[in-house]
């Protein structure tokens, strides 16, 4: 488990900002009860934006995530990692190649009009005695603006995409697993992003300029 409770280049848990943020928003005497507080903290504090400049690294970086109060779903997931290691929980993080139904226009256009979301990030946590999932990636606000069912997590039960949304829509569909990693494979990563998505990656810092709301496009 020590790779899982190191520090690392992008699950940066030694970072003092990453310290701080989890020892302020740990509660609990169980790493059950501790991991379900970072879960809620790091999903809700943490704004879900996917308009990223991709081609930088510290787009990946927990504490970057946290510093600039937003990120996407891996920059989220590394940070919850983090903070679990910050707390003796061995976290790692997870991926997966989902389909999104319910993605806005503007951003559907900048990745070529598919719905495949390749390396979707999540977080794995060792809880009693296994690997328990956790996806922090929308914040409550943004669940409420797309009437999209907010995911819970109780420690105990993987906590992955609802199949609907609060309409009872389609939403997510996970279609191939990509394993789990101690940190975060960027390399790897950028390059299936720049195959998959040479519109939106190509944005770079312009990306910064786009929206991401259900009125986006």
């Amino acid at each position: 488990m020590k790779e899982f409770l190191s520090p690392g280049r992008y699950v940066d848990s030694d970072h003092p900002d990453v310290i701080a943020f989890a020892r302020k928003h740990v509660r609990g005497s169980t790493d059950v009860e501790r991991a379900v507080s970072l879960y809620y903290a790091v999903r809700d504090a943490i704004r879900y934006n996917p308009f990223l400049d991709f081609s930088k690294d510290e787009s990946f970086r927990g504490s970057v995530c946290l510093q600039q109060g937003e990120g996407f779903c891996i920059g989220k997931a590394a940070l919850l990692a983090a903070c679990a290691r910050v707390v003796g929980i061995p976290a790692r993080v997870g991926f997966a190649d989902v389909k999104n139904h319910l993605t806005t226009p503007r951003l559907a256009e900048h990745m070529g009009g598919t719905d495949l979301f390749v390396y979707h990030g999540f977080t794995e946590f060792w809880l009693e005695g296994k690997w328990v999932k956790a996806t922090p990636a929308f914040n409550l606000e943004l669940c409420r603006k797309f009437r999209v069912m907010p995911l819970e997590f109780d420690g105990r039960h993987d906590s992955i995409f609802h199949p609907f949304d609060a309409d009872d829509r389609r939403h997510m569909e996970y279609v191939r697993d990509r394993g789990s990693h101690a940190d975060v494979p960027v390399e790897e990563i950028k390059r299936v992003f720049r195959e998959s998505y040479p519109g939106l990656y190509k944005l770079g810092k312009d990306a910064a300029k786009e929206s991401f709301a259900p009125s986006a496009g």
